[in-house]
């Protein structure tokens, strides 16, 4: 059943029922977007039919992992229909037309009229000192359905001008090991619908049908701060193929004991060298700071089924026929008006989809790399497109009678090195890009050592090319289970985190799979100083509790949590969908991004106030708040002041009211204008706005109006 978010509940789940036999035919802004935020793969969907990642100021979506900035990989998804000897709805005869998915096409050739979020479960209730942070991604979902095969699911209807009508449904998971890809199933049906309405306009067969997309990758955003010249949108991004011997293996049965099949039916991408760099800039090395590998990302998609005909369901081995790369903007133009005058970009097109390089920038089954690399190794020279390089991968040909329909399902995924790997063996990189006579050795993945410290650089990050596989391998294995995987229990959907003057204080409502034979109870984990970073067990609790005190915090430090729901793993006994054992609910559900802290209680006196660290030093890390290098506290300070800054001038630079009764209040060496103090020596000055009377005693400590004066040095 659907609950759909409406004031009415009963028209609602109407609605929801008939949209689950159908659709209700409307108009949805070809500018709509949904975010899937369930698993470490995040990303966005748009209304259109296809993607297209830049947002007028950077190519957002496809986050991986989702835990930190900057790790967006999508650029461009472009997906065309084409057909021949087809008459329109204007009884004008193409010897060929295709349709083109953007959001410029939209309301010229496609029409989207369905675009929502449906998810298994409410998002959980996450609350942080009163605040509750979940709340501007409600909106994300439109619909529950506790018996959705998948954690949330994008449903998308587009009718196009050729009468075939695009149903796209995005399925995502979050349990742990099938949270970085997504399964995409498209149904192309002929319904003769040719606009937003549902009037059946056209009905004729449509003849060789095809469909095709060309994916680019950035790999990653993050990536393309080291690489640069463009490869926020993959100017240097490679791609190769897999899966040439499919058909020998299509009924081959994967499991986890064998992970990492080649042969399955895959296109993925990675950055490569650009030649303006006179470094190695594999995986994105921070030469500049700390080494760490920004762009370890292996990006793409893999085919899990195609229909071989529209009687003939079965998975058709030989499919797709064009399986290789193509550069990155080289693709027909003119046809916005779809006139007459568009005929030679139609055909064209069509010959593009049916496997033919548009202007012989391309391959329809070639593994770029591996003809190339040795020689090329900055893949924009290969073909001189300083759009880059896409996935290239077409479908077909098909006759789809009126009412009739091909389905087809793929997947798509990122993997590579975990951001703490790429920590690590960055800076035991940079150690030796520092250090010209630091030869190692150097320890690679299989154990054995070399001294080039970019041979141990690239051999770490060519290990993506077996993860991004294992993803594909497991997505096939979810879909070939119908998608039964074993299930994670679901998340507390209640979280709430309090500062506390000695402890910090989380609770939460039980798990709804509590009653499960396999629930074990909750796991929590805390990280210090910016969410964006390592998290940290700290507690396992049974399947009772429902309450925890953190009681190892230190005051001054910033904390931020999740909890997780875990089953035993008597669950998970059998290695055919992924790992054995323990399974937990998304840290994504109840993760917070606002800070709680322990609270000092109020200073006992004026004299108590302490300003740490003093002196603040910006080359002394080790004497700096963790993740937070610009903070300085005032510590045992009046429960309620007023607390003005000065130079030693006596320029007031930035007055901070101090109202919440607790004994701390942090500044981020920012003036009221939002500008970084500079080194010097400052005055702060403390004036009491109220009353403090000692709890216990009645005495009072200090009056309204006293004031105290400290100084403090800064060195930048």
């Amino acid at each position: 059943m659907f609950v759909n978010r409406t004031p009415n509940y009963v028209s609602a789940v109407v609605a929801g029922i008939l949209l689950m036999l159908s659709y209700a035919t409307a108009q949805v802004p070809e500018t709509d977007k949904r975010y899937v935020r369930v698993g470490t793969l995040q990303t966005k969907i748009n209304a259109y039919g296809s993607e297209r990642a830049y947002n007028e100021i950077y190519y957002e979506g496809l986050q991986w992992p989702a835990d930190y900035l900057y790790t967006d990989n999508s650029v461009i998804e472009r997906q065309h229909f084409g057909c021949q000897d087809f008459t329109d709805a204007q009884h004008q005869h193409w010897d060929y037309y295709c349709v083109q998915f953007s959001q410029a096409m939209a309301r010229v050739s496609t029409y989207p009229v369905v675009h929502k979020q449906i998810s298994k479960f409410d998002l959980p209730a996450v609350y942080v000192d009163g605040t509750d942070i979940n709340a501007p991604y409600r909106g994300d979902i439109d619909e529950i359905d506790p018996n959705l095969i998948s954690d949330r699911m994008v449903y998308n209807v587009v009718n196009t001008t050729m009468g075939v009508t695009l149903t796209r449904r995005i399925f995502a998971f979050s349990q742990q090991y099938h949270d970085n890809y997504y399964i995409k199933e498209y149904t192309f049906k002929n319904t003769g619908f040719v606009d937003y309405s549902s009037n059946k306009v056209l009905n004729a067969t449509v003849k060789g049908f095809r469909f095709g997309m060309g994916i680019r990758y950035a790999v990653s955003r993050e990536g393309a701060f080291s690489i640069g010249d463009g490869q926020d949108w993959g100017k240097h991004s490679w791609v190769t193929k897999r899966g040439e011997d499919y058909a020998a293996h299509a009924n081959d049965k994967l499991t986890e004991a064998s992970p990492i099949p080649q042969w399955l039916r895959a296109g993925y991408s990675w950055a490569g060298q650009a030649s303006v760099n006179s470094f190695d800039n594999i995986g994105g090395p921070y030469v500049t700071g700390t080494g760490r590998f920004r762009a370890p990302q292996f990006a793409g998609h893999v085919v899990l089924h195609v229909d071989k005909s529209t009687k003939d369901k079965a998975d058709d081995p030989t499919q797709p026929p064009t399986l290789g790369w193509h550069a990155g903007d080289t693709w027909p133009s003119g046809l916005g008006d779809m006139t007459q005058g568009s005929a030679p970009a139609q055909a064209d097109m069509y010959r593009m989809l049916s496997g033919v390089p548009y202007k012989g920038l391309g391959h329809p089954t070639q593994r770029m790399d591996e003809v190339y690399m040795k020689s090329n190794p900055d893949p924009e020279s290969v073909h001189g497109d300083v759009g880059g390089t896409n996935i290239w991968m077409t479908f077909g040909p098909w006759d789809i009678a009126p009412g009739d329909s091909i389905v087809l399902v793929l997947a798509e995924g990122i993997s590579g090195l975990t951001h703490e790997k790429c920590d690590t063996l960055g800076w035991r990189y940079m150690q030796a890009y520092r250090n010209s006579s630091d030869k190692g050795p150097f320890v690679l993945p299989d154990g054995s050592t070399t001294t080039d410290k970019d041979v141990y650089k690239d051999t770490w990050i060519y290990t993506g090319r077996d993860s991004i596989m294992k993803t594909f391998s497991r997505a096939k294995r979810n879909y070939d289970l119908g998608y039964q995987i074993p299930q994670a229990p679901l998340p507390p959907p209640l979280f709430t985190v309090a500062s506390g003057g000695d402890r910090i204080s989380l609770s939460w409502d039980p798990s709804p799979s509590k009653t499960n034979s396999a629930f074990g109870g909750y796991i929590i984990c805390r990280a210090t100083g910016k969410p964006d970073t390592t998290y940290q067990r700290i507690a396992t609790l049974g399947p009772t509790a429902t309450s925890f005190d953190d009681v190892t915090a230190q005051r001054g430090f910033s904390y931020y949590y999740y909890i997780s729901a875990f089953f035993d793993g008597s669950n998970n006994t059998s290695n055919g969908a992924n790992p054995t054992g323990q399974l937990v609910s998304s840290r994504f559900y109840t993760k917070t991004n606002q800070p709680a802290y322990l609270r000092r209680i109020a200073g006992q006196s004026l004299s108590d106030i302490r300003i740490v660290p003093n002196p603040y030093n910006i080359a002394s890390p080790g004497m700096q708040y963790p993740g937070e290098p610009d903070k300085i506290m005032f510590l045992n300070i009046p429960g309620h002041c007023l607390i003005k800054i000065y130079t030693e001038n006596g320029d007031l630079i930035n007055t901070i009211a101090h109202e919440n009764g607790s004994g701390d209040e942090p500044w981020n060496s920012i003036t009221s204008s939002r500008q970084v103090v500079v080194s010097g020596v400052y005055i702060v000055h403390f004036t009491v706005t109220a009353d403090y009377v000692d709890p216990v005693s009645g005495a009072l400590k200090y009056a309204k109006g006293e004031t105290s004066i400290q100084k403090m040095i800064i060195i930048r």
